[in-house]
């Protein structure tokens, strides 16, 4: 699948695999920003995607920089529509007791691209019956 990326700043770089079965794509920082602990700050990539119809970018945290910087996603998992056109930004939250620096060309979050369903919604009386039923948190494997 292709997607057409647009630069929208002379230091933005493309979505890139780290390895050949790399799901997530890196996403990197157009620009430098300092974090404070506990802070959020949002990260301009510098690039805008035209997401193929049917498809959802979804923008997750690379794993070495939640667990060894304490970076990751304000929102956990930022979505992507495939009708927007604007700039890719990272709300990137410092979940650290220090400051954290975050030079321009650092890879700051990852881009999963998957597809998804419309669903229509309707209101029903009753919902099939389960063996889990409405156990929910935690209920799954309890004996």
């Amino acid at each position: 699948m292709n997607i057409k990326v647009k630069r929208l700043h002379e230091a933005a770089r493309l979505p890139r695999y780290g390895s050949e079965y790399a799901a997530g794509a890196d996403l990197y920082a157009a620009e430098g920003a300092e974090i404070p602990a506990g802070e959020t700050r949002f990260l301009h990539t510098g690039i805008a995607v035209e997401l193929p119809a049917g498809t959802v970018g979804l923008v997750y945290a690379r794993s070495g920089l939640a667990c060894k910087q304490d970076l990751a996603p304000a929102n956990k998992v930022g979505v992507i529509d495939c009708d927007y056109r604007g700039e890719i930004v990272v709300a990137l939250h410092n979940h650290g007791k220090s400051p954290r620096t975050v030079a321009a060309g650092d890879r700051i979050a990852q881009l999963v691209v998957a597809p998804y369903y419309v669903c229509e919604y309707e209101e029903a009386e009753t919902l099939s019956d389960t063996v889990r039923g409405a156990g929910g948190f935690g209920s799954t494997g309890q004996a």
